[in-house]
Parts: C-alpha cells; sequence; structure tokens
C-alpha cells in the first residue's frame, strides 16, 4: 500500500515559490514520460486498476507499475501499488505495439498478475482480441525530489498534459496525519497557497480537463 500526502498548488507562482523555498534541499530533478494501458473492452478500469509505463529522463530507466482500489481524501492517497523495472527498449516497444504487453506475462511479475487476476494476455499474437492492450496516452512530469525535515523527501511535481498544467507537493510517509500537518506548516510559512488534491494525475488526464 502506498501512502502519500498530496497537496495541489494553483498556479505557476505557487510552484515557483515553494521550488525557492525548498532550493537548499534540493537532490535530483526527474523527467518523467507516463503511459497508460488497458484491455480493449477496459477490463483493467472496469475493475479500478492502472497499468502505467513511466519512462525517466530520456529513456534512462522504465518502470512498469499496477495501481488499484484508489483512495483520495483530505490530501492523503492510499493505493495499492506493485512495480518493476523494465528495460526502456521493451517498454518502448510496448508503447509502439501494445499487444507486446502480453508476450511479456512469463518474464514479468505484474504482467503475470494481469493475465491471472483480471483476465488480458494469454498467447500474445498479434491482432487477437483476447490478449488486445491499448494505450490510452499520456502525459509528461518535472518531478524535483528534495530531502526535507526527519528524513523525509518531498516531490514537488510540474505536470504537463495536453490541457494544461498542474502543480502538486506530495510526500510518501507512513504517518500521513503527522506529515501533512508538517507539509501545511511549511507551505503557510512560506506564504504558498494550496489546496487538497481531490484527484490524481491519471484521473486528471482521463478527465480531460484541470480542476477549477
Amino acid at each position: 500500500m502506498e501512502v502519500e500526502v498530496k497537496l495541489r498548488l494553483p498556479d505557476a507562482a505557487a510552484h515557483q515559490r515553494l521550488s525557492d523555498a525548498l532550493a537548499p534541499h534540493h537532490l535530483r530533478t526527474h523527467l518523467q514520460e507516463n503511459l497508460f494501458f488497458d484491455g480493449a473492452a477496459g477490463q483493467l478500469s472496469a475493475r479500478l486498476a492502472v497499468l502505467r509505463l513511466r519512462f525517466y529522463d530520456g529513456d534512462s530507466r522504465c518502470v512498469l507499475s499496477l495501481k488499484a482500489r484508489a483512495r483520495l481524501a483530505g490530501g492523503i492517497s492510499r493505493v495499492e501499488e506493485d512495480e518493476e523495472e523494465i528495460d526502456p527498449s521493451v517498454g518502448r516497444a510496448c508503447v509502439a505495439e501494445p499487444w507486446r504487453l502480453a508476450a511479456m506475462a512469463g518474464s514479468s511479475r505484474i504482467m503475470g498478475r494481469i493475465e491471472e487476476e483480471f483476465g488480458l494476455g494469454g498467447e500474445a499474437i498479434e491482432g487477437e482480441e483476447r490478449s488486445s492492450f491499448v494505450c490510452l496516452g499520456g502525459f509528461g512530469n518535472v518531478r524535483a525530489v528534495y530531502g526535507w525535515k526527519e528524513g523525509l523527501e518531498l516531490e514537488v511535481d510540474e505536470t504537463r498534459y495536453d490541457f494544461g498544467t498542474g502543480y502538486e507537493v506530495e510526500c510518501e510517509t507512513a504517518d500521513p496525519e503527522r506529515v501533512k500537518d508538517l507539509l501545511e506548516g511549511l507551505l503557510k510559512e512560506n506564504g504558498i497557497p494550496y489546496s487538497y488534491s481531490e484527484a490524481s494525475k491519471f484521473a486528471v488526464f482521463r478527465a480531460g480537463k484541470l480542476l477549477p
């Protein structure tokens, strides 16, 4: 179970103000490309599951993830998550021809789960409906990571959708209520407006519009 505090920043000015306040604690910045997949008949989304390929920094790394039963309330996100690294060239081949995902069931823990739990996959023969996956598209993300107090890491995101740009700050933690209080304190001390995130990035992408 992944548990994160997720706070939404209203605009680029608030994002910049937070970035400036955290600048002495900067660890790294990643350029991420996120692409999502489903069965041709929506088998994953029908059961509140999300299959994602994430490419880092010009294909230097690729992570396959399966998320399920996400809940987001009061600025705290809880989601069942399984991740594994794959060869970026394999990931790109799956983007170009999504049916190739089915061929990974024997070598990928996640694709094996999808075949077993969701009935997607089977013998990967191009053009066969039963093994068909589709790419839903996706979005880019600039993620700056900062080392914060008590060993916590803050992720400050600039997410670039086709229809606009969203800004968030996130922190993964086993004690979300306490960390939310700490993070809200940081934002208030620096005069940075914020609100609780109301939807995941994937949900915003699928809605096709930024939240008001």
